[in-house]
């Protein structure tokens, strides 16, 4: 079943009925939770309908299409036309909130044409622009088409359009262009839901205390949740929170005005107050997702060779530092491996064949080993394979399949044959897992021994110590086996 979510698109590119279907039934579903919301009076309206469809059509770039902003449109229009008596002034009224739905869905969209992708913290700041734009030119069409329907004259009926617009979209836009199905990679604990825990306790205080000030209470939660959470999940937490004080304010259970009756001004400031509050977290976490993915490109370089994508020799040590973590003994071979005649190479087919070389040669090497261990390059040809081999005859047979594996698959460069072979020389002992790192070093020198030894008597072949395994090492020159 969750494989089944995953995978689920609403909205398919060659599907245009269904994309229209299910535009319509969007459009109407929150056209009606925008109707329910209005609680006493029209300064309480908290209108999620725009934000919703402008996220939707900047998500599915295929949406931008005209027919499917007239489905839209015409929903509305549909919508008004069974629940109010608005008659030509719905025609307007709704046009202004198109005018919102296709200024963001175009803006973004075109960001995306020129490859900005959305979310980084400019494009979050862009977003925040788009939002004040869209929200300007709906509140102009909307307030012209609601002074015959409402008592309020233009200018406070644009503040109230305008503050609104712009504060829905503020906080509804970032959540549905990073919304995605949450995975849980560890276990959650308790610890884990502190931060919505305080969020909570932030928003009860804004209840309990109010004034202007008690608007920011939840920004330090909200920071919290973006340091500790995902993009996504900041983005649906800021929304959250942000939707719950504009209903709260309107209705007077946060008590913003101070025994004074909430007017135009005081809902002006609020609905922009929480906007650019929210802000805030989606600018923060946009900024720690970028640090951390700045943090893995860093360590990715530092841990990985980049020519062959292999360990590096710091990388490796990494990995064994993090093994040591793992509280069970193991039985630990360390290969070295060296390509024979590898300089020869580099003299007549020139460095670009060398480098491919190196990186055809490292992946036979990981393919031979798979997920039995791990293969690093330590330096020019030189290549470390280190495995939990169970004892030293498993390690050594390992050792063989690599050195006959590369043996028998022949590179090829610009139509012309190479035979590569390999030399290896081993070092096989019990470890505790606290002591990896030490006993890798010991068996590293003694490898690098027994390299030396398989060069020695002739190249392409692996050589270990004799007593390991009742091994025979006096290796057949044809072969390399011992």
């Amino acid at each position: 079943m969750r494989s089944a979510l995953t995978t689920f698109k609403p909205f398919l590119p060659d599907a245009p009925l269904r994309n229209a279907v299910g535009i319509f039934v969007l459009t109407t579903l929150f056209y009606f939770i925008g109707a329910e919301m209005r609680l006493v009076e029209a300064l309480s309206l908290f209108w999620p309908l725009n934000g919703v469809m402008a996220g939707v059509f900047a998500r599915y770039a295929h949406l931008n299409r005209l027919r499917y902003y007239a489905v839209s449109y015409v929903a509305m229009l549909m919508y008004d036309a069974v629940t109010t008596t608005w008659g030509i002034a719905s025609l307007v009224i709704n046009f202004s909130n198109m005018v919102f739905i296709v200024t963001v869905a175009l803006l973004v969209t075109r960001d995306r044409r020129k490859g900005r992708l959305i979310p980084d913290p400019i494009n979050a700041l862009r977003l925040f622009n788009y939002c004040l734009v869209a929200a300007l030119l709906c509140a102009l069409v909307g307030a012209m088409g609601s002074v015959g329907i409402d008592s309020q004259t233009f200018w406070p009926l644009y503040a109230d359009w305008f503050s609104e617009q712009f504060s829905t979209g503020v906080l509804i836009l970032p959540c549905l262009l990073t919304i995605k199905m949450p995975q849980i990679k560890s276990p959650l604990r308790a610890k884990h839901f502190l931060p919505v825990v305080a969020l909570i306790v932030s928003v009860a205080a804004s209840v309990v205390i109010g004034g202007a000030g008690s608007l920011a209470f939840p920004l330090p939660a909200l920071i919290w949740c973006a340091v500790r959470y995902s993009l996504p999940a900041t983005c649906l937490l800021t929304f959250v929170t942000g939707g719950v004080e504009i209903m709260l304010v309107a209705s007077s259970i946060i008590d913003i005005a101070v025994a004074t009756p909430l007017e135009t001004p005081m809902m002006f400031s609020a609905r922009l107050g929480i906007a650019t509050m929210a802000i805030c977290p989606v600018m923060v976490s946009v900024s720690v997702a970028a640090i951390n993915s700045l943090i893995h490109q860093v360590s990715l370089r530092a841990d990985y060779d980049f020519l062959t994508r292999v360990y590096s020799r710091s990388g490796l040590y990494e990995a064994l530092k993090h093994e040591e973590s793992h509280r069970h003994p193991r039985f630990l071979t360390v290969m070295l491996l060296d390509i024979d005649y590898f300089k020869s190479i580099n003299d007549n087919y020139g460095h670009e064949c060398g480098d491919k070389v190196l990186a055809t040669f490292a992946e036979k090497v990981q393919q031979v080993v798979g997920e039995e261990g791990m293969v690093a390059r330590m330096g020019g040809e030189e290549f470390a394979v280190v495995v939990n081999s169970g004892d030293a005859r498993q390690g050594f047979l390992l050792a063989e399949r690599i050195r006959e594996s590369i043996a028998s698959h022949p590179f090829t460069w610009r139509q012309q044959t190479l035979f590569l072979t390999v030399s290896i020389g081993l070092g096989s002992a019990k470890s505790e897992s606290w002591q990896l790192t030490e006993i890798f070093n010991k068996l590293m020198a003694e490898a690098d021994e027994y390299l030396y030894r398989s060069k020695k008597a002739g190249r392409n072949r692996t050589s270990a110590r004799q007593d390991d395994a009742h091994l025979v090492m006096e290796p057949q020159k044809s072969t390399g086996q011992v």
